[in-house]
């Protein structure tokens, strides 16, 4: 049985369940979906949402995209601003957050970048902005809780710019694409192909959303199956997910290479927003009835197991089981592979020293990030670490929500 199957020539799903694949067949409804195939392309959440916000009524198939709000953290916010200020901008023509990034919260206490937090506060100030205060929140916790909202498209000045889970289309994007924004310009991109990622089943016990995120990224990287593709997750695997846990496989398709994703919302996405007191921003999201699709990745959730990737890029996964059975032959490849990446025979790369009585040595464990450092995530470091503790030797644990 597969874990994930790829479909590269098109499907039609039927009530967000059946799969029809691109294949020949006399029969006559099949036929009906397939002469009426760019119908049905409109039927997806993807393509509703970016015609909403689409400004180019003469030619829909060349996006000039206008978002519903920006975001920034505190590594990229300062030089948005002046470049937009320098360039004639006197006012912040959407909601803009400035907030923070956790990799210079994690420096020297925060205050590595105390400048620019004066700086994001004032610009806030004078342009209109939203400023949120270091160590309040970073930034995808921030958006997701108190800017997301069903139907809506957001740009931010960061790759893992995710929130599809919540019905919201999220592009990261560099500072440049922000500062036009800013200048009430707009987003200029093709009308991207949109691939399903149908998920079924239910995971196993100890299997975590990054796992399932790896397992699709190690399927679709190499092979740009889904580069600079919108990702529309759909199928009955989605209702037996926590918030969180959706939150934690969306927002690492960034390392798949895709543009954007869109997922289904239900009654727990609903419970989310109201927690936050957001309820009016929930909205229910699903494709029509019948909706065709450039490809698909079908996803058997049962079957994924615990996942580790190597150096370096996430693409490069094993399952965890692999790696303890096959240690010295995974890890002398990583090397090799490492070697050929660096292009350089004068730095001495090695990991084999880090094999000890047939187990591999950790120095250090990092619990953070865009995608590791979510709430749910950090409860379940909790509990397994409950009563228990890691030592006072070499190995140094973090966690940053």
């Amino acid at each position: 049985m597969y874990k994930i199957r790829l479909i590269k020539d098109g499907v039609f799903i039927k009530n967000n369940g059946e799969i029809n694949e691109i294949v020949e067949s006399s029969d006559k409804d099949y036929a009906n979906l397939i002469n009426n195939k760019e119908f049905y392309k409109i039927q997806t959440m993807a393509y509703k949402i970016l015609e909403n916000h689409n400004t180019n009524k003469a030619d829909k198939m060349k996006l000039k995209i206008k978002f519903d709000c920006l975001a920034s953290h505190d590594i990229t916010y300062v030089g948005i601003v002046q470049t937009a200020r320098a360039s004639g901008m006197k006012e912040f023509p959407m909601p803009y957050v400035l907030t923070n990034c956790h990799n210079s919260l994690c420096a020297v206490g925060g205050t590595i970048n105390e400048d620019d937090h004066v700086f994001g506060l004032s610009a806030a100030k004078k342009y209109g902005g939203i400023f949120v205060p270091a160590h309040l929140a970073v930034i995808h916790t921030y958006m997701r809780e108190m800017m997301s909202g069903g139907g809506k498209v957001i740009l931010g000045s960061d790759s893992h710019t995710r929130y599809g889970a919540l019905g919201t289309m999220a592009i990261g994007e560099g500072g440049p694409e922000l500062v036009k924004q800013l200048l009430d310009r707009t987003y200029d991109i093709d009308f991207p192909e949109i691939i399903a990622v149908y998920l079924a089943g239910n995971v196993k016990h100890g299997v975590g959303p990054q796992d399932v995120a790896l397992k699709i990224i190690g399927e679709v990287f190499k092979n740009g199956f889904v580069k600079d593709k919108v990702l529309e997750f759909v199928g009955n695997g989605i209702k037996n997910l926590p918030i969180e846990f959706r939150n934690g496989i969306d927002v690492m398709t960034t390392e798949a290479g895709c543009l954007s994703t869109i997922w289904t919302t239900d009654g727990e996405v609903e419970k989310y927003y109201e927690k936050h007191g957001r309820k009016g921003d929930y909205k229910e999201m699903n494709p029509g009835d019948i909706a065709y699709y450039d490809g698909a990745v079908v996803v058997d959730l049962s079957k994924i197991e615990c996942m580790i990737a190597m150096p370096f890029h996430p693409s490069n996964i094993y399952e965890i089981n692999e790696v303890n059975q096959n240690l010295e032959d995974i890890i002398n490849q990583v090397e090799i592979n490492a070697k050929k990446q660096l292009e350089n025979n004068n730095i001495e790369y090695n990991l084999k020293n880090k094999i000890i009585n047939n187990k591999f040595k950790v120095d250090q464990g990092i619990i953070a990030g865009c995608a590791g450092g979510t709430f749910d995530n950090i409860c379940a470091a909790h509990d397994i670490l409950k009563d228990k503790n890691t030592g006072n030797d070499e190995f140094a644990l973090s966690v940053y929500p």
